[in-house]
């Protein structure tokens, strides 16, 4: 009975801190599934698979989603503000953006800039006649 116990002292502290670490790579692994789910949601059809980066012991620690960035399109101006507009949605859809995402947000607003100049040069350009 007495080993029993002692063995028992000695694999009690070693199941705590393994379900201490299960509960940390669990705990990781939902908020960065979160966070890139997010993203993921609200980039449709530009953004690509979830993936998620774990350290040197296994835990999440990490998560990246790629996203398709819009390029000026100088036939179409407004398809790439509306691609923009996904862009910068997606990237500010968690609600805890990265420094990444204002990063990936201000890319995609600037180039949205530049088409709403661009569409606002040639809707100027039509000739506007009532008749």
């Amino acid at each position: 009975m007495l080993i029993n116990n002692f063995s028992n002292s000695f694999s009690t502290p070693l199941r705590e801190r393994q379900k201490q670490r299960d509960d940390l790579i669990q705990r990781n692994y939902n908020h960065i599934y979160a966070h890139e789910m997010a993203h993921k949601m609200a980039g449709g059809s530009f953004a690509g698979a979830i993936s998620i980066e774990k350290n040197a012991d296994g835990i999440p620690v990490s998560g990246h989603v790629p996203i398709k960035m819009p390029v000026l399109d100088k036939t179409n101006p407004q398809k790439t503000i509306d691609h923009a507009n996904t862009v910068i949605k997606a990237a500010m859809a968690p609600s805890d953006p990265s420094s990444q995402d204002y990063k990936v947000a201000a890319e995609a607003a600037d180039i949205k800039k530049q088409a709403e100049n661009l569409k606002s040069k040639k809707d100027g350009s039509k000739l506007n006649v009532i008749a």
